[in-house]
């Protein structure tokens, strides 16, 4: 089993990194802002699609994800303060302004978003190593 290892400087790039962290499960006590490093970084437990066979439950991976040169980190629909929180990661976009900055958005399940504001891309995901089976493969009401 291979671990994964991405890095992210464009909007496509964000694209493969985000179909490979969509359905993560991350505590939010495993994720933060830095402000003197100017780096957004967070733990989660990635549903492996990639290595997933059809109709069987998968695999999940511990995994880091960080964003370099960010300016601020803001957050909607959940409290970044609830040490036992869980939210769920179902995609990553990233919306260009002034080249080469511009804003990652992390989009949660129930609406919630973590927004980045960046001075420019850069975005870095790893596995950990450790691997388990899955309890359940993510499924989405597509209506």
């Amino acid at each position: 089993m291979t671990d994964l290892k991405l890095i992210a400087l464009d909007s496509e790039d964000l694209e493969v990194v985000s179909a490979h962290v969509q359905d993560a499960v991350i505590r939010v006590a495993d994720m933060g802002y830095a402000r003197g490093d100017r780096r957004f970084a967070l733990l989660m437990n990635r549903f492996d699609w990639a290595g997933a066979q059809p109709r069987a439950k998968g695999l999940r991976k511990r995994a880091a994800l960080h964003f370099d040169g960010v300016i601020s980190a803001a957050y909607a629909g959940f409290d970044p303060a609830a040490p036992e929180g869980v939210v769920e990661l179902l995609a990553i976009h990233f919306e260009p302004a002034q080249a080469p900055a511009g804003i990652v958005e992390l989009r949660l399940a129930g609406g919630g978003t973590v927004r980045l504001n960046v001075d420019y891309l850069e975005a870095r995901l790893a596995d950990l190593g450790a691997a388990w089976a899955a309890s359940a493969r993510p499924a989405h009401d597509l209506e």
